[in-house]
């Protein structure tokens, strides 16, 4: 069958005024009008979520669900892939009273949408774009993500924050021509503007900015610009999106995989998939009268599995990432250089209390564990320290990280930059709906699309359009910035000592701030268990995560390994791969307490969750020889 190719039109119009001394954009978004309500079954959807007595199913109860569809008792929709998409999508046909399973291969969020920026993009790059390309393409994606940013931060109020940006400036042209730019940006952002970006001298900008360097090469700092963008707590919003689906109907299962299609009698359409549960190794069939595929990087294999001849549809691309000690950037303030002597843009964010610095695109084979270049990390560190008065080293280097981007391909593209950044949904064989492209910002409308396209091909019947848009994730609903003083107040943390006897601590402020935005409205959940059960202890020195989390995510979470944990319900292992280290045989040893684990077992999460570490090139993974990296 011919590749239907759509891509996303969902945008209002934009008009380009000319003014005098220069162009002033102008936009006026439209919300389709299933937006702006929901009525009685929204009503009911977000009691559901916001039940603080409500119990998310088990894994069990969900892998049951799957087993118990037939050919004659199909799912409405069977989405592959736990990423921001697919879980987004599963959400989404939920939400609309479709009947709703989802399977992941690893991990809710354990490849692309775990390894992002941290950043809820509102475009601005695009914007430059869109205007000196006058490309009306760009424009849109703008519009979109704008759109999305606001939603998504007010979606999940707790994961989500605006975070302000500095863009450095070393002569007059460039504060100009950055001043005019971002102000041309509050003008299109509109009502969903965060924060209106500002001008700040060169010694206002130091104060704001202890480790900006003032003086470089030649160049004195003239001063910063400073806009607003948005930053999330990437894999804990997808996990978030996984059980939010989950309280609101859909089976969802982690840790099983497609092993291929099942079709009907002439071959001709997909009704199903012969499905493994890589945990106990069982496989059964599971029956749908349409499949989403949400398979990110490698969405292309299970294209494949339907059609071996089916072309490619992504380009894909790796972000590199590492993770600096705090005192690199000022919490609350990040920097961002727009272009580097190579012509890349740079970041250093503030993030969970340290510092994440990053590189845009590059051309990458794909992977299931993609490993940063050496090269890379290094091209990193060179381009920050041109920017800060401190010392910057590779020693410093706590975690390093790659993710892979499936970029929608556009085939006369000569670089990942040139390629559009918007989505793409495909119908290339019956029975299955391929989404890719597009990025974590823009997920819930992607996902929108998705259920969308999969109607009309799978006979679906919602029983209402979408109602995503103002629908609040699970531990949302309720949350306010000062929640965790209640936990402060109330709460103790209860601690086993080496001995064996159990004292009581303070339920600290950074401890209550980390539950409060990890957890949302359910920390009080998590720190009962700190309280009741005795595991209030910290997991590592210096980071505020608590044994008590790692037996809620286990209850929760769908928390099924160490790396679950330690990658994805928290993030010790992309702030700090040394210390998730130290922190894994009491992360194990609450798992298999949960989960009833064996002596085996326990070994081989100790193994595999060891070898995941060794990916990420922190300082410990590389060698040095006197102070320098070899």
């Amino acid at each position: 069958m011919a590749t239907a190719l759509r891509l996303s039109r969902r945008l209002g119009a934009a008009a380009i005024a000319a003014a005098a001394g220069g162009a002033v954009l102008l936009y006026q978004p439209t919300l389709a009008a299933n937006d702006r309500g929901g009525g009685p079954q929204l009503a009911a959807i977000r009691q559901k979520i916001s039940d603080p007595n409500a119990v998310i199913p088990s894994r069990t109860v969900q892998e049951s669900a799957l087993i118990g569809t037939s050919s004659a008792n199909p799912l409405d929709v069977l989405v592959i892939g736990g990423g921001a998409t697919g879980c987004g999508v599963a959400l989404d046909a939920v939400t609309r009273g479709l009947r709703v399973g989802l399977i992941e291969r690893e991990d809710f969020s354990s490849g692309t949408s775990s390894r992002s920026t941290k950043l809820i993009h509102g475009g601005v790059r695009y914007l430059e774009k869109a205007v000196f390309n006058l490309d009306y393409g760009q424009l849109k994606l703008v519009f979109h993500a704008l759109e999305e940013r606001k939603q998504l931060i007010e979606n999940a109020p707790h994961l989500c924050h605006a975070l302000p940006c500095m863009t450095p400036c070393f002569d007059w042209f460039e504060v100009v021509y950055y001043w005019m730019g971002l102000k041309m940006y509050d003008l299109v952002a509109g009502p969903r503007l965060l924060h209106l970006s500002r001008y700040y001298s060169a010694q206002e900008s130091s104060e704001l900015f202890p480790t900006l360097a003032r003086k470089g090469k030649d160049r004195n700092l003239k001063g910063t610009v400073v806009y607003y963008d948005g930053q999330m707590n990437d894999s804990r919003l997808n996990v978030g999106l996984a059980c939010t689906a989950a309280l609101a109907g859909a089976a969802v299962l982690n840790h099983a995989e497609v092993v291929s299609f099942l079709k009907d009698e002439v071959g001709e359409r997909i009704i199903g998939a012969r499905i493994r549960d890589n945990l106990s190794g069982k496989e059964f069939n599971s029956y749908a009268k349409v499949i989403v595929n949400a398979a990110g990087p490698f969405c292309d294999s299970v294209r494949k599995m339907a059609n071996k001849d089916a072309r490619s549809m992504i380009s894909p691309s790796s972000g590199v990432h590492i993770v600096l000690p705090d005192y690199y950037s000022p919490e609350g303030m990040g920097l961002i250089v727009p272009k580097t002597k190579d012509g890349r843009v740079v970041f250093m964010l503030p993030w969970l209390g340290r510092t994440v610095a990053g590189t845009t695109d590059s051309n990458t084979p794909i992977t299931l564990l993609p490993e940063p270049h050496e090269d890379e990390i290094q091209f990193i560190l060179d381009a920050i320290s041109d920017y800060l008065n401190v010392k910057v080293r590779r020693m410093d280097v706590l975690s390093a990280w790659s993710g892979i981007r499936p970029l929608a391909m556009d085939p006369s593209a000569k670089n990942t930059e040139s390629i559009s950044r918007d989505h793409v949904v495909s119908e290339d064989y019956p029975g299955l709906v391929t989404i890719t492209g597009g990025k974590w910002t823009t997920y819930r409308s992607m996902a929108e699309d998705a259920v969308n396209a999969a109607i009309k091909p799978g006979k679906l019947s919602p029983a209402s359009n979408c109602l995503t848009h103002n629908l609040q994730l699970v531990g949302g609903d309720g949350w306010d910035p000062a929640s965790f003083t209640v936990l402060a107040q109330q709460y103790v943390r209860m601690k086993k000592t080496h001995g064996g006897k159990v004292v009581p601590g303070v339920m600290d402020t950074a401890a209550a701030k980390h539950l409060s935005h990890a957890y949302g409205t359910l920390a009080e959940q998590v720190a009962a268990i700190a309280q009741n059960e005795n595991l209030g202890k910290r997991l590592a020195h210096g980071y505020p995560f608590l044994e008590a989390e790692v037996a809620y995510c286990a209850r929760n979470e769908y928390c099924e390994s160490a790396v679950d944990f330690i990658a994805r319900r928290s993030r010790l292992a992309f702030l700090d791969t040394d210390a998730a280290g130290r922190a894994l045989p009491r992360i194990i040893e609450i798992l298999a307490n949960e989960h009833k684990w064996d002596k085996s077992r326990r070994k081989g999460e100790f193994q595999k969750a060891t070898e995941f570490l060794a990916t990420f090139k922190s300082a410990k993974n590389a060698q040095f020889h006197d102070g320098k990296h070899i």
